[in-house]
């Protein structure tokens, strides 16, 4: 049950806890073969500093996202909509090992969902 007044930030356990969150879901992220290929390029170091402050910033965290737009982050990458479902199963999956009710992950997955036109290259944009 969600605590009112209480950030999912703070229900998952604050800083430690979502650079730890990242750190695991993006190793089963990199482990399935059909998103590794998306990742056989990236400096992962910097991939997981970028998504530890956009998943911050998405729980309503402290900490302000300084990455470039989605939008642009994953232009012509080629995302299927197939291949967002699997990221976001990974993410479902990892966020079970956290203190969470399952309303709290699929707010976090509603959240995430919020981006997947622009992931999938179907969105408008930062609006300027």
């Amino acid at each position: 049950m969600s605590i009112p007044g209480v950030t999912l930030y703070e229900r998952i356990g604050g800083a430690e806890a979502v650079a730890g969150m990242v750190d695991r879901f993006y190793m089963k992220v990199i482990a399935d073969p059909n998103l590794r290929p998306y990742f056989d390029h990236a400096a992962l170091d910097k991939l997981q500093h970028m998504q530890v402050e956009f998943f911050s910033a998405a729980l309503d965290g402290p900490i302000r996202y300084t990455g470039r737009p989605v939008i642009h982050a994953h232009h012509g990458l080629g995302i299927t909509r197939q291949h967002f479902q699997l990221f976001v199963e990974h993410l479902f999956e990892t966020l079970a090992d956290y203190p969470l009710s399952e309303q709290d992950r699929y707010e976090i997955i509603s959240r995430i969902n919020t981006y997947s036109d622009d992931v999938l290259g179907s969105g408008s944009g930062p609006v300027e």
